[in-house]
């Protein structure tokens, strides 16, 4: 208590050592071992968190019975034993910026959480506890599963262990016990709800190791999937011609050789089981296309256009084909398959730097994305009656993003990083997260595709100009 700035305690009496009363220890019964009472001594004399201050040095001012009652919770000693100064260092792998905006939309969105301790404690200091909270969620979210409820559960517990002097300084202020539980749990799922569905990626959040799946790539890969467990991908060799390589579920195949003579990475999509269609631009800067319809491959296609960057593909129903590209003009342009035939072109304005990317996540909905002029990620997208304006999502690409869908309203946006390495961003169905890395070494644009609610399989080019490849799941 002498050294400590956060334990609290107006009613201390100078050189007195005052044991709980009688009547105080009668609500302390779990704790039955005298060691627990010798740790409150060395605790209150020797820690940096606990501030008393009316107290002068050999001074104990004990909690009262109101605040010890509520200590029931904590019913073993070892539970405070890691109270050393190391204990009070907080983890701050979780970024700054990413703790002070959920910490202002708490404060916003549920002031009642802040104004619940400021009888007892000062709002400053409320904020500290709150951050801690919310870092401390946002390091542990990836390692937790289960519903909101089973994951808050499962945080605040670890938290509470982890962070026990928060509680302790709380109860010794006079909160009490179940409204530092019930803010704190509060804090927690506040959160889980507002840090984005895939949090910043590394090997907490189950992401594989690089493996090498081999060839020679002239541009960036491209990649689809049929079916669950199954994934297709392609890419221009060092003949201009397009190879193709698949995951059957339990192995990859060689590559195989799909002919023609592209100058542009390709683009691919399903629409259906055993349906796959791949683009990409000719000799003549036009679009080509060709087909896997579940037998045979089609032979190629010109679409037309003058395209100055590869095209993307997305489909939001059988039969159904989007595809973007950039113009001479740098605008995006969209031509789409109804079923029946092929429409014109149109132009979507805009001011590209690179190759766009697109994805659909639901019936008549297209999500489409491409670097601007400032390098940033820019997203443009159709709600199915018209197209939005190009909005600025930030970031600072070396490459045309990449997008997948794990879900209804869910996206994960890839792009190589000012250092070369892979990074990525989410739309968790109400707001973006933060850019964040997943590290290797790539050369080209990535590509992404999910098969499956908890799948999302990303392939770009190494330093080798092979392709390599990295999952989550």
């Amino acid at each position: 208590m002498y050294n400590n700035q956060f334990f609290y305690c107006p009613n201390s009496i100078p050189y007195t050592i005052d044991p709980f009363s009688n009547e105080n220890m009668r609500d302390f019964e779990s704790y039955d071992d005298i060691e627990y009472y010798r740790f409150l001594n060395i605790l209150m004399y020797n820690s940096q968190f606990f501030y008393y201050p009316n107290s002068i040095q050999y001074t104990i001012s004990p909690f009262s019975n109101e605040h010890m009652r509520n200590f029931e919770d904590y019913d073993d000693i070892e539970y405070y034993r890691f109270f050393d100064e190391e204990g009070y260092i907080d983890d701050t792998r979780a970024p700054q910026q990413e703790i002070n905006r959920i910490l202002v939309l708490l404060n916003l969105q549920m002031p009642n959480l802040s104004r619940n301790l400021q009888r007892w404690v000062n709002p400053v200091l409320i904020n500290t506890y709150f951050r801690i909270a919310i870092a401390y969620t946002i390091n542990n979210a990836p390692i937790h599963t289960g519903n909101i409820n089973q994951r808050t559960n499962a945080i605040f517990n670890s938290f509470r262990r982890s962070n026990a002097w928060i509680f302790v300084a709380l109860l010794a202020a006079g909160v009490p016990n179940s409204v530092i539980n019930s803010t704190f749990r509060d804090v927690i799922q506040f959160t889980l709800r507002n840090i984005s569905a895939a949090p910043g990626p590394g090997p907490q959040d189950r992401w594989s190791q690089w493996e090498s799946l081999g060839g020679i790539l002239s541009f960036g890969p491209a990649t689809s999937s049929w079916a669950p467990n199954r994934l297709d991908t392609f890419a221009i060799g060092s003949n201009s011609a397009l190879y193709h390589k698949w995951w059957n579920g339990s192995s990859w195949s060689n590559w195989q050789s799909l002919d023609g003579i592209l100058t542009s990475a390709p683009a691919a999509v399903s629409w259906g089981n055993n349906r796959i269609d791949i683009f990409a631009r000719g000799t003549d800067n036009s679009m080509w296309h060709i087909f896997w319809n579940g037998t045979r491959w089609s032979d190629w296609e010109s679409l037309g256009g003058e395209l100055t960057s590869a095209p993307a593909a997305a489909s939001w129903a059988p039969n159904r084909l989007d595809t973007f590209v950039r113009g001479a003009d740098n605008a995006l342009w969209h031509k789409w398959w109804d079923g029946s035939r092929w429409s014109d072109w149109e132009s979507l304005g805009g001011a590209l730097t690179s190759s766009p990317a697109a994805v659909s996540w639901g019936n008549n909905r297209i999500d489409v994305f491409g670097r601007g002029t400032d390098n940033a990620l820019w997203h443009i997208f159709w709600n199915g009656s018209a197209w939005s304006d190009w909005e600025n999502l930030g970031g600072t690409l070396t490459s045309a993003p990449a997008v997948s869908s794990r879900a209804s309203n869910m996206l994960e946006v890839f792009a190589r990083g000012q250092n070369n390495q892979l990074m990525t961003m989410s739309w968790n169905g109400s707001r973006w997260s933060n850019w964040s890395d997943i590290g290797g070494t790539i050369t080209s644009d990535p590509a992404a595709v999910s098969w499956g609610p908890n799948r999302t399989d990303v392939f770009a080019r190494g330093t080798d100009n092979a392709m390599w490849h990295i999952w989550r799941s």
